[in-house]
């Protein structure tokens, strides 16, 4: 399991840092195109919008599987022993919620509804550009059940 976590975070740190490029790239050539051309290109803007949003969603689940996600710690640090322990595979599992109900429910609900609804540059299906809710909520479950059963085996191995 341990090999997959690792490979699924190579993957999406690749993904993301190709984003990433992707994104400097089409904002360097807007404003190429608009400041020394005078000729604004107008695909890039809703592309670059789209692109962020699909970064933003994977580079969330990157930092679930990494453990590197934002979380208030006070009450965490503040515990010791099996309570630290059981708080923590308590928050797994609130996030392991999360993840079904929010995302991968809600976000294949909203993709749904506005799958018939084209972007008004690009003219691709908003549903296609939403999809990024419920793909990147499967990620993080799969991520969240190796984080438990690794919660799982700290409270066993101590």
């Amino acid at each position: 399991m341990e090999g997959l976590k690792r490979m699924m975070n190579v993957v999406l740190a690749y993904i993301t840092a190709f984003f990433l490029i992707i994104m400097t790239v089409l904002v360097v050539w807007q404003v190429f195109t608009r400041y020394i051309l005078n000729d604004p290109s107008i695909f890039t803007e809703e592309l670059v919008r789209f692109i962020l949003i699909w970064t933003s969603f994977l580079g969330a689940a990157y930092a679930f599987g990494t453990r590197q996600h934002m979380a208030l710690v006070f009450l965490k640090e503040g515990l010791s022993g099996s309570s630290k322990k059981v708080l923590m595979v308590f928050i797994d599992f609130v996030i392991l919620a999360f993840a079904i109900l929010i995302l991968i429910k809600g976000g294949y609900n909203l993709a749904s509804n506005v799958m018939s609804i084209k972007t008004p540059i690009l003219g691709i299906s908003k549903g296609l550009v939403y999809m990024i809710g419920p793909i990147s909520g499967v990620i993080i479950v799969i991520y969240q059940i190796m984080n438990i059963v690794e919660d799982f085996e700290m409270i066993e191995n101590k």
